[in-house]
């Protein structure tokens, strides 16, 4: 075990971790942040973000969380490219084990994130990585001069399949309703564009293909009638999970998973805070998250005082 005592312990480097760090380390708070992966979160993986104030021409979800990196350790702020695995409780201070070693810490903030959400239909897992994706900013190169199916109904599936049309001959967004959950201004663009198509009261029943994806299975939830679509890529938006597991015994979450917290951001168990997507929250944005990063890591510093 390490003698360093940190004031805070930030899990996950996307817009909330990276915002909390920043708050923290100019607080001049001991701190440190661990992300598993490479810094940004599904933030960095989002081709083009237009409603981030002060880009007003936009900005890529990986410039910008590079930019929230760089002003992280800028000020100070430690990150660690390691595993969180467990955590108790000692008195008032915390013992985390990673897979960089132990740890010992005043307060937590868990800015875990979620991850995407699967349909659980027949060919997704046997197909995924083989011509399924969850990432079209990834991806997508892949598909020049392809016919690909974004699914879902929401922000995130109409900007994706919008940047798809770079790539893609055509694109078809395949929902289960009749109308999208997606901003009115995303639905219009999408709407005009040539290269999108629109497969509406219609859900997949199967992805189709020997080693790679060759077609989809689509049933009209209004009439019940199935037919097969041709294409070479999917694209799944269906709604996400929190990353939260590991707290489910140590914390109080809600019934889907997410994480409990108050109005300041503080969870069930004292001196430990969630922000961004992997708490209970009615929006999930980027600059939802960042704002969470700051307030829990305000927060945490208040609680470092009163200990």
């Amino acid at each position: 075990m390490t003698d360093i005592l940190y004031d805070t312990v930030i899990i996950g480097a996307g817009a909330a971790g990276l915002t909390a760090g920043i708050y923290a380390s100019r607080a001049n708070m001991k701190s440190i942040l661990f992300e598993k992966f490479a810094p940004g979160g599904q933030a960095a993986l989002t081709a083009f973000v237009e409603n981030y104030p002060g880009f007003p021409d936009g900005v890529s979800g990986f410039d910008l969380m590079e930019k929230m990196r760089s002003q992280a350790v800028k000020y100070g702020l430690e990150i660690k490219t390691a595993e969180v695995t467990s955590l108790t409780q000692d008195t008032h201070d915390f013992s985390l084990e990673t897979t960089a070693g132990e740890i010992r810490t005043k307060t937590i903030i868990i800015c875990t994130g979620v991850r995407p959400r699967h349909l659980g239909i027949p060919g997704e897992k046997e197909l995924f990585g083989k011509g399924i994706s969850t990432c079209a900013t990834c991806d997508g190169a892949f598909y020049r001069n392809l016919e690909v199916a974004v699914i879902g109904g929401g922000d995130s599936a109409l900007d994706e399949g919008i940047y798809l049309t770079r790539f893609a001959s055509k694109v078809h967004i395949i929902h289960r309703r009749d109308t999208f959950r997606a901003i009115g201004p995303l639905v219009v663009k999408a709407e005009h564009d040539p290269k999108i198509q629109f497969h509406l009261d219609t859900i997949v029943t199967a992805v189709n293909g020997e080693n790679s994806v060759e077609s989809v299975t689509l049933k009209n939830v209004r009439t019940g009638e199935e037919s097969v679509l041709p294409v070479s890529g999917v694209f799944l938006y269906v709604g996400l999970l929190p990353n939260s597991e590991m707290f489910r015994e140590f914390i109080k979450l809600n019934d889907q998973g997410f994480i409990k917290a108050d109005e300041i951001l503080a969870t069930s168990v004292p001196g430990v805070f969630a922000a961004g997507d992997v708490r209970e929250t009615p929006l999930r944005q980027i600059i939802t998250a960042a704002s969470d990063g700051a307030l829990a890591a305000h927060s945490a510093g208040k609680y470092v005082e009163t200990i």
